[in-house]
C-alpha cells in the first residue's frame, strides 16, 4: 500500500474517531474542532502528494516529506505548549478552590463550636447570650 493511500485512510479513521468521542461527550468541542481541522488538511495531502510537494518546494524546503515532518513536529510543539499552559491553569484554579474549602471548614468548625457551647449552656439553664 502506498504511503500516500494509508495517509488518508488514517486521516479519515482519525477524523470518524474524533467524531465518536463527541458524540460520547469525551472530548470537548474546542479539541476536537483542533483534530477535525487536521483531518481535514491531512486527507487531500495523502490523496494528491503532488500538492504537498509542489507546496514545499515554494517554501524552499526539499521536498514534500520533511514539510510534513516539520510541520508535525511543530504540531506537537504546540499541543504539549497549550496542555502545559492548561494544567497550569488547573493547578492555578484547583489551588483557590482548595483555600476557599479550608476557609468554609473553618467558618463551619467555628459555628459548630458556637453552637455546641449554646447547647451546653441550654442545657445547665444558663440564659443565652445575644451577640451583635
Amino acid at each position: 500500500m502506498q504511503l500516500s493511500v494509508l495517509t488518508s485512510i488514517s486521516s479519515v479513521l482519525v477524523i470518524g474517531c474524533i467524531l465518536e468521542l463527541l458524540r460520547r461527550q469525551q472530548l470537548r468541542e474546542k479539541y476536537a474542532a483542533i483534530w477535525i481541522t487536521i483531518g481535514i488538511v491531512v486527507t487531500p495531502i495523502g490523496f494528491f502528494p503532488s500538492l504537498l510537494n509542489g507546496v514545499a518546494h515554494r517554501l524552499g524546503v526539499a521536498n514534500g516529506a520533511s514539510l510534513v515532518l516539520f510541520c508535525g513536529f511543530l504540531l506537537v510543539l504546540l499541543v504539549c505548549l497549550h496542555l502545559s499552559w492548561e494544567a497550569s491553569r488547573l493547578e492555578a484554579e484547583t489551588r483557590t478552590l482548595s483555600e476557599d474549602i479550608a476557609l468554609v471548614r473553618t467558618q463551619l468548625d467555628q459555628h459548630a463550636a458556637e453552637l455546641a457551647e449554646l447547647r451546653d449552656r441550654q442545657e445547665q439553664g444558663q440564659p443565652r447570650e445575644v451577640r451583635a
